[in-house]
């Protein structure tokens, strides 16, 4: 039985993609704070004017919140190409493809759970009847908290160490509701307060340490 080798080609590019990801650590810690910055204002922000406007319903919910995840990734993308054309870097560089590759299975996983529930749920012969309610403002909201610490922590491999705790965190708080056991009639509003905590409040505070750290860095 013969050997496979590993092409030279496809070696010597990950060997290149590990230097630069290590050359770019501290660029990539200093653009982190921004995006957090972004992910938690408009977290909180769209929790808010959910619970405000009187977003209560199950289709409702899911369609707002699928609605408000656009603004981050957006946003997000605009600051890294802001960041790479102010390095004169590629933005769809080697580098970045890992980190978007590692962040698309939790991704499109929550994204299909979402689009699944959302069809099935409040509409004319709904098969979910009453149930739907404790899907939607109990059960989705957790495996949104639980698959975003997933797409995290995999993209932690591949920036500075603190995403990867993050993403943990994420992970561990949303197992932990799990096992505490969802309310038998959970409602929008206490729906909206998670959304506010994990992706407003978790990534402001994170956002203001990745901050407060690199100005110390600096400092010194």
């Amino acid at each position: 039985m013969q050997s496979v080798r590993v092409p030279n080609d496809w070696a010597n590019e990950h060997l290149q993609i590990i230097r630069t990801l290590m050359e770019r650590a501290a660029i990539y810690r200093r653009a982190l704070a921004p995006t957090m910055w972004l992910t938690g204002v408009v977290g909180l922000g769209a929790a808010v004017a959910g619970w405000a406007l009187g977003v209560n319903t199950p289709r409702g919910f899911i369609g707002y919140w699928l609605g408000v995840s656009v603004v981050p990734m957006v946003g997000s993308f605009l600051l890294i190409r802001r960041q790479a054309l102010r390095d004169k870097e590629a933005i769809w560089s080697p580098p970045t493809r890992r980190v978007v590759q590692a962040l698309l299975p939790a991704f499109l996983a929550g994204f299909g759970l979402s689009v699944a529930i959302l069809v099935r749920v409040g509409g004319a012969g709904d098969p979910m009847g009453k149930l739907g309610q404790t899907v939607v403002f109990g059960w989705l909201p957790l495996g949104w908290i639980i698959l975003y610490g997933c797409a995290a922590h995999a993209a932690g491999f591949f920036m500075p160490r603190g995403i990867k705790l993050f993403g943990w965190a994420f992970v561990l708080m949303g197992c932990g509701l799990f096992a505490l056991g969802v309310p038998p009639a959970p409602s929008a509003a206490s729906a909206h307060g998670l959304m506010a905590v994990f992706f407003g409040g978790l990534h402001l505070a994170y956002g203001t340490y990745l901050y407060v750290t690199e100005r110390r860095r600096n400092a010194v």
